[in-house]
């Protein structure tokens, strides 16, 4: 019998409440604080589950640079005809662009950092048909 497991990405970072509002409002989710304050979690529809912990010596991530690894970073798929706005949305609540190089196309994807200084990306879906779909 296998055991079955769920899967949350945590972050880092010196306010984790106020980076958890930051992917709440970016993936139409919701904040959820538990006993722990130190440990938010965001949880949202078709799968999403996040968590920001506290770390109290946290220093950003120092990527782009050349010489630094990216390590990870999130994901979000967008449908294509939707980019443009999921920008604004993003930049909106606090998203720093990376490169501002013009990716418009079927690979269209464009990085930036979170509030914290993460690494995340919108990227349109690799569906042929340019919808969404999880």
């Amino acid at each position: 019998m296998t055991v079955q497991k769920m899967s949350v990405l945590v972050l880092d970072a010196a306010e984790p409440t106020e980076l958890a509002e930051f992917y709440a409002g970016l993936l139409s989710a919701e904040v959820r604080v538990g006993s722990d304050p130190d440990f938010v979690e965001v949880l949202g529809q078709q799968g999403v589950h996040l968590a920001m912990r506290r770390d109290h010596g946290y220093a950003p991530p120092s990527w782009p640079r050349p010489e630094d690894a990216q390590q990870a970073h999130l994901r979000i798929l967008v449908a294509r005809g939707d980019m443009d706005e999921a920008e604004r949305e993003a930049i909106g609540l606090g998203a720093r662009p990376v490169s501002a190089r013009d990716n418009h196309g079927p690979r269209d994807e464009r990085v930036y950092t979170d509030p914290a200084g993460h690494s995340f990306s919108l990227a349109v879906s690799p569906d042929t048909s340019g919808e969404l779909r999880l």
